[in-house]
């Protein structure tokens, strides 16, 4: 398996020089294009995926309602992660795809924004409530389903410019 690559070494900007937890000052920074890419998946047995891929489960269109909950969520992502900053998000996409591979259903979320401060965490938490709104109208079906590999895969704009999930070979 390949080693993930080592994190920047980097001073953490939602603390203060005392060591405290605070919201990181954002108003001098330039508002700019931002976006971001995030993606997971859930696993699940196959005759799950086939009933959610006809449209039989017992809660409904378990597809659309999980791309709605991940809009949803996007939106409302400084309300459920300590020290995000409100932003006024200009686009959120929630992707769902069957994977028969998995088996089971891939999830990617872009984000967009013109602001002072990245959107990595919409895309992510869009990503994470979609996969749960998955699990939660097929449990009933399928009790092992698994969550997995929620992760950004791509942001773009301010500072530090252009980020891509590097790709392992092999």
């Amino acid at each position: 398996m390949a080693k993930a690559p080592a994190p920047r070494r980097s001073r953490l900007t939602h603390l203060d020089r005392a060591g405290k937890a605070s919201m990181v000052d954002v108003g001098a920074k330039p508002a700019t294009e931002r976006l971001a890419i995030a993606e997971g998946h859930v696993r699940m047995a196959e005759e799950t995926l086939a009933v959610i891929r006809a449209g039989d489960a017992a809660k409904g269109d378990v597809i659309g309602t999980a791309r709605i909950a991940g809009i949803m969520a996007a939106k409302r992502t400084h309300e459920l992660i300590p020290l995000c900053h409100p932003l006024g998000l200009t686009s959120v996409k929630v992707e769902i795809e069957a994977d028969g591979a998995l088996p089971g259903l891939r999830v990617t979320a872009t984000a967009r924004v013109t602001g002072r401060t990245g959107v990595e965490m919409e895309a992510l938490t869009a990503v994470s409530v979609a996969c749960l709104t998955i699990y939660d109208m097929a449990k009933a079906i399928d009790r092992g389903m698994v969550i997995g590999d929620v992760r950004l895969v791509e942001k773009r704009g301010g500072k530090s410019g252009v980020w891509r999930l590097p790709r392992v070979s092999g």
